[in-house]
């Protein structure tokens, strides 16, 4: 599946708020300065990285066939402004279960504070879902997440989620969303408005493609 997987390395999936852009080297160190958090390591689950480690992690993650990133930018701000200016977080889906190739485990943050509780990571994470389903072959999604973070388990469970286990040992919660015809359908409907577009030609100044 490795040419599957790197379709979206010239992806961007322009939402209202959100659009999602492939993660490159470019936006590391405003990642790895985000990474500085402790509440973020903790949400996360993540060990704090020098700045070399991030770059290569990029590198890695954007070569690896299971894993699809993107990056959150605002729509609001992008185009315009520059994309580390735009960056608001994340948002990953991991195909690692190789007795079932069409489940992804979907991982979302909004790191930026001043972006939480604004519905950034809900159409970041239906952008993600809908890209699955339709380029990807995702049947099932799967989240994993910290108990505390009751923010993140109330989103998914918006998301048509249900919560499917429970381990006390890493305190996190397992949630599931198996994509029946009318899963699909609502989906789809909730993401009618995603324009799907080139990178490389929404980074381009203006009038320059047409030279």
């Amino acid at each position: 599946g490795a040419e599957v997987m790197k379709i979206n390395q010239d992806t961007v999936l322009r939402g209202k708020k959100v659009t999602l852009v492939p993660y490159t080297a470019a936006h590391v160190p405003r990642y790895h300065e985000w990474m500085q958090s402790e509440e973020l390591q903790r949400l996360t689950a993540s060990e704090p990285l020098s700045l070399e480690q991030e770059y290569e992690m990029q590198c890695s993650w954007r070569d690896d066939a299971d894993k699809c990133t993107f990056i959150v930018l605002d729509s609001e701000r992008w185009p315009g402004q520059a994309e580390e200016n735009s960056m608001v977080g994340d948002v990953n889906l991991f195909l690692t279960n190789a007795e079932e190739p069409t489940v992804g485990e979907i991982e979302i943050m909004i790191a930026e504070p001043s972006c939480r509780g604004r519905g950034f990571g809900k159409e970041a994470t239906l952008l993600m879902m809908a890209y699955g389903v339709r380029k990807l072959g995702i049947t099932k999604f799967e989240a994993k997440i910290g108990q505390e973070n009751e923010a993140s388990i109330c989103m998914f469970k918006k998301l048509h989620f249900k919560e499917v286990a429970v381990n006390s040992i890493f305190q996190e919660v397992t949630l599931r969303l198996d994509v029946s015809d009318q899963e699909r359908q609502w989906l789809l409907e909730q993401t009618n408005h995603m324009e799907e577009k080139s990178y490389t030609e929404l980074k381009q100044p203006a009038g320059v493609l047409d030279t």
